[in-house]
């Protein structure tokens, strides 16, 4: 599994065919490695997945003095996540529990230590919802509220024993109180700064130092500085949930403070440098990204200054802003072409210098690579590992982006996920994403795309009004439209697909959450388009959502609250809408074959929707196949239910699909 290769080697394969598809686990199960980090120095590797395995675990290798790498944590009934350094020779990590269902939540995973060689491991922070993950008695932990906010960097980039945290507190408002926590004897003492009232989250710089704190009571949330060498807050704004005027993004070693906002017509995100003598985001833009909002990372080194911006477009990529940095990527693209490659170093300006490499594609899931000296050609590269290693990347299929024109003209983000060697027209799975207001996608390699892909359909996203990512207008535009002009965005982009020959006249729609709304709304609003349906998670009951007499409030609780009526729909005023597109009143109309599945757990979208919605279509006469989860709350944690899931999805969209050549078609 730890083998090394001795170089760099990109082979390329002609896809073809495959004869038959993968199974379902392959696509499904726990990555083989989820993430890699560079120690302070260099000198460690610190590798979390399940690494052959059972469960998720910590591997340690150490790449200046080499060596077989080290297994430093595996728990038998917990998975490790989070992993941060907090010094060059001790992490920081949480423990949550995979294989238990996703209506126990895993928001708490405690926080354990431990050091490279994996001695000296105590548990910091007690886990909630949990059953057995505990070390040796070590005194008093810290209850399950305390969070991590941040490792602490000394000036030398090194680092120290403790970490930041913050004790969160609901009473009527949320509140958090910082500490420092000694990660080698789990003391902790009072941070030596203060907070405003009504704090919820801070942004530190890369000294561990906090400069912005954030503050939210009742519908308004606020921002505050603190400058380096200050003991006071400074005031930055205050405005209303969902208006304010900028956002806080990052601060760097010299007390910069980056944020992001939205300007221009389309109101799409920028990032830009805060101009404290102004008191607002300078004038000039950092990084523009045309047809996107700016979403991203601060490239900082050891010394915590800004060496270059990650940015996130349809792909990833780097922008550097030292020339060192620069010629390194380019020559690490040259090794690995037609891929995202996410470079980290550490002792970059030195002969020393480590270079993590993080490659992907939409056809491949992850490599990560390791160089230690200076680059030498394609030489000295050692392969860490896959994060599939059981995914082929030549049998999956490709990933494009395009923009198309809705039906009223709006500019429409859709991607298309198909095999490269197909020829003509696919039976089209229109899979539509969750949220609504999320970004669906970002190219790369994705699960559920490549699963359908490899069953031979062609897989339509489109980024529906709605869709955050592609600047506020678009965004805002899906305001109050449910099953409206955000369901029209989803038929547009399928009959696009249809007229540019990539797909056919067969087609389902897909999809959980919203995306399971969309999946009914749209056999409701378009019959002849759609064969069939497969809704998990969905909303079914528009009345139900915006009233919310059956819902338990998890972290969505304030959007209800303060901003429902604004994004979906009032209640009282709205009622007629409510009533032409919520699916368990228009049941009568859904005539296509359906598939339902709920999380029995569910707190989001309650076992309610699900249950109203077959009521309704039993009556109607249409007797949708149905399947419930127990355990499972808002999206399928288990393995085996999500290979259930897959498994009795890809049955029936072949007994409504048949794609051409298949075994059904035959």
């Amino acid at each position: 599994m730890f083998r090394w290769a001795a170089c760099v080697t990109v082979v390329l394969l002609a896809a073809g065919a495959q004869a038959a598809p993968p199974p379902a686990e392959v696509f499904f199960r726990e990555p083989d490695i989820v993430d890699a980090r560079l120690s302070p120095s260099g000198r460690w590797l610190a590798i979390t997945g399940t690494l052959g395995a059972e469960r998720a675990g910590l591997v340690v290798f150490d790449v200046i003095n080499g060596g077989q790498p080290r297994r430093v944590v595996q728990f038998e009934d917990g998975d490790v996540t989070n992993v941060h350094w907090v010094n060059d020779g001790r992490l920081v990590f949480s423990a949550v529990d995979f294989s238990q269902g996703s209506g126990r939540g895993r928001g708490a995973g405690g926080l354990f230590a431990v050091n490279a060689d994996g001695t000296k491991r105590l548990q910091l922070v007690r886990r909630l919802n949990t059953r057995t993950v505990r070390d040796p008695a070590t005194g008093g932990l810290l209850d399950w509220n305390h969070r991590l906010l941040s490792t602490l960097r000394s000036r030398d980039g090194v680092g120290s024993e403790e970490v930041l945290v913050g004790r969160v507190t609901v009473n009527d408002e949320r509140t958090l109180t910082p500490l420092w926590l000694n990660t080698l004897t789990g003391r902790t003492r009072s941070a030596d700064f203060k907070v405003p009232a009504g704090t919820v989250d801070l942004l530190t710089d890369p000294r561990g130092e906090a400069r912005v704190a954030v503050a939210r009571r009742d519908d308004r949330i606020s921002a505050a500085w603190r400058a380096p060498g200050s003991e006071d807050w400074q005031p930055l704004f205050e405005a209303a949930l969902g208006q304010a005027p900028f956002t806080p993004f990052g601060v760097d070693s010299a007390g910069t403070l980056y944020v992001t906002q939205s300007r221009g017509q389309d109101g799409q995100r920028v990032l830009a440098r805060y101009d404290f003598t102004r008191r607002a985001p300078e004038e000039q833009p950092l990084v523009v990204t045309p047809g996107f909002d700016f979403t991203g990372q601060l490239m900082t080194l050891n010394d915590g200054q800004l060496r270059g911006v990650r940015v996130v477009t349809e792909a990833e990529t780097t922008v550097w802003l030292t020339d060192a940095m620069k010629a390194l990527q380019e020559q690490v693209d040259g090794l690995l072409p037609g891929r995202v490659n996410r470079v980290t170093c550490r002792q970059c300006d030195r002969p020393e210098m480590v270079v993590l490499v993080h490659s992907y594609s939409d056809r491949e899931p992850g490599e990560w690579w390791v160089h230690r000296g200076p680059l030498d050609g394609g030489k000295g590269w050692r392969k860490v590992g896959r994060a599939r290693e059981a995914v082929k990347a030549e049998d999956m299929a490709a990933m494009a982006f395009q923009r198309i024109t809705a039906r009223d003209g709006r500019d429409l983000p859709v991607w298309v996920t198909r095999s490269p060697a197909a020829k003509g027209p696919l039976p089209a799975v229109v899979l539509v994403h969750g949220g609504p207001w999320s970004r669906g996608n970002i190219w790369g390699w994705h699960a559920q795309a490549q699963f359908l892909a490899s069953l031979g359909y062609v897989v339509i996203e489109p980024e529906f009004r709605g869709s955050t990512g592609y600047g506020e207008a678009h965004m805002k535009a899906g305001f109050r439209q449910w099953g409206q002009a955000m369901q029209d965005d989803v038929a547009d982009a399928l009959r696009w697909a249809q007229k540019q020959g990539l797909a056919s006249d067969k087609a389902c729609i897909a999809g959980a959450s919203y995306g399971g709304y969309s999946t009914l709304m749209g056999l409701v609003r378009d019959p002849a388009l759609y064969r069939c349906g497969v809704a998990w998670l969905a909303v079914t009951d528009l009345e139900l959502l915006v009233n919310g007499s059956f819902w338990v409030d998890d972290d969505a609780h304030l959007m209800r609250r303060y901003r429902m009526s604004e994004l979906v729909a009032d209640g009282k005023a709205d009622a007629g809408m409510i009533l032409a597109n919520s699916p368990v009143l228009q049941a009568a109309r859904l005539k296509a074959p359906l598939l339902l599945a709920f999380g029995e757990e569910d707190r989001r979208v309650p076992l309610a929707h699900g249950k109203r919605l077959r009521e309704a279509l039993q009556a109607a006469g249409n007797e949708p196949q149905w399947v419930t989860y127990p355990g499972e709350g808002h999206g399928l944690a288990v393995l085996k239910n999500e290979v259930d899931f897959a498994e009795r999805m890809a049955a029936f969209l072949a007994q409504h699909l048949a794609p051409a050549g298949s075994a059904q078609a035959r």
